[in-house]
């Protein structure tokens, strides 16, 4: 059974003693987050990299909005908006990781605020732009399902691990253990290049495949399929750049 830290009320909200799992860091992090009951306290312990990691989150939220709008209206510049959305998130997410590492301002609440952000921005954005674009049949859509938990489970892994993986002198880890989330950027650039084109909805490439009567799904959609797959790999290692 997991051990977790005691909290006693006496006013305010405090650890007893800094559990074995928690750094010295770690621990003043958690007592500024629980030392007292103000409606703000959150905000008042967000740094300018959570900022940042938030507006990654907002993007992200921003897409899938874009995507919802361009179905009710057809209007192509919603749908262009939905994929720059993703972009801006991707912009968000580079720097900041360098903001935190800038400011030694690397937190417990930052790294959960970034896997938040990155699961909607990276994960179930890119998905409803693969709805969106024409990839809807009910296998269609068990791939997207399929591909958005990868990502969550990718991140989660990443999180439970970051401890033991090995770091450099900036704090960085050496590397990734599958693939980023953040390389779904590739699938919504390619969905991007076809909707220039006009390859979308009927007009995707590859049509159609049909695996028993009444059951298809859409040739691309494996591509969702396999960047969900190198996400949870473990024998993939990407260098950290």
């Amino acid at each position: 059974m997991s051990q977790r830290p005691k909290a006693v009320r006496q006013g305010t909200s405090e650890l007893e003693v800094p559990p074995a799992t928690l750094t010295k860091q770690q621990y003043k992090q958690v007592k500024n987050l629980t030392k007292d009951d103000g409606h703000f306290n959150l905000v008042r312990n967000f740094h300018l990299a959570d900022v940042i990691t938030l507006c990654n989150g907002a993007s992200g939220v921003m897409s899938i909005f874009s995507n919802l709008r361009y179905i009710i209206t057809q209007d192509p510049s919603h749908l262009k908006l939905a994929m720059w959305c993703i972009a801006f998130g991707f912009t968000f997410d580079v720097f900041d990781g360098r903001v935190a590492r800038w400011r030694n301002t690397n937190s417990i609440l930052g790294q959960e605020l970034d896997s938040l952000a990155d699961v909607i921005s990276f994960g179930v954005a890119p998905a409803v732009l693969g709805f969106v674009l024409g990839m809807q049949s009910f296998l269609d859509t068990v791939v997207l399902a399929c591909f958005v938990c990868c990502g969550i489970a990718r991140l989660a892994r990443y999180n439970a691990t970051i401890a033991i993986l090995p770091h450099d002198q900036s704090g960085k880890v050496a590397y990734f253990e599958g693939t980023p989330i953040p390389t779904s950027l590739v699938l919504v650039v390619i969905l991007a290049y076809l909707s220039h084109v006009g390859k979308i909805g009927d007009q995707l490439p590859g049509g159609t495949i049909e695996v028993i009567p009444g059951y298809s799904f859409h040739a691309l959609v494996v591509m969702y399929g396999i960047s969900g797959t190198l996400m949870v790999s473990k024998s993939l290692k990407i260098p950290k750049l």
